[in-house]
């Protein structure tokens, strides 16, 4: 769908003001999309997306990580988003970092509230895109953190399809993702762990283990 005037000239003004900026810090970036999140309250979830998506024609990073965060901000939006917004929004996936944005901005909430069914995200867990992936697994996040049990069982079936997953990004998301479990219910996280044992990567045994035993996944690290 073409972009409204409105949208198009609201697109140019964020790109202007992100241009000038001295330094992408997130606090930085931030500020310009609180900005202009109150500037679009009133506007109707579709033009909200709609501008998401013009944004996202520039395909970077930065861009990904406004644009997400302002159809986050918008609660209509987010609520009404459809999983067909969610792969467009979503195209173009091609690093970590606008996985983990996309999925803990979009993909994990929409999930959460029941939004996107569960066999998409068991799709995605599927796919031969790495980074589809791993936005499989960083969605899961979103319902670990509630603590439900009917979550439980949804995130271990995700975390099931990709425990013998050996990609590095996708082995680092599985790490997270049972960590998260491990936080509301270890026992659980335990016995994963011990089901999946001769499949699961040396560094996600690591990790989850030192979580459950220190709460910490790199216990004795400096940090500095």
């Amino acid at each position: 769908m073409k972009p409204s005037p409105e949208n198009v000239r609201l697109a140019k003004e964020i790109h202007a003001r992100l241009d000038q900026l001295t330094a992408h810090t997130t606090p930085m970036v931030r500020a310009i999309r609180r900005e202009f999140s109150r500037r679009i309250a009133d506007a109707p979830s579709e033009s909200v997306v709609q501008l998401a998506l013009h944004l996202l024609d520039r395909n970077s990073d930065l861009l990904r990580f406004f644009s997400y965060e302002l159809v986050n901000r918008h609660r209509p939006a987010l609520e009404r988003l459809t999983t067909d917004d969610l792969l467009k929004l979503g195209k173009g996936l091609n690093s970590w970092s606008s996985v983990d944005c996309f999925a803990m901005y979009l993909s994990g909430p929409l999930w959460a509230r029941g939004g996107v069914p569960d066999r998409t995200i068991a799709a995605w867990a599927r796919s031969k895109d790495r980074w589809w992936r791993r936005t499989a697994l960083v969605s899961t996040v979103v319902l670990s953190r509630r603590g439900n049990p009917d979550d439980l069982r949804r995130v271990l079936q995700v975390c099931t399809l990709l425990a013998a997953d050996g990609d590095d990004m996708v082995v680092k998301a599985l790490s997270w993702a049972l960590r998260e479990i491990a936080k509301k219910h270890p026992e659980e996280a335990r016995a994963f762990l011990e089901e999946h044992k001769h499949t699961l990567a040396a560094r996600v045994v690591r990790e989850v283990n030192n979580k459950l035993k220190t709460g910490l996944k790199t216990p004795g690290r400096t940090i500095r």
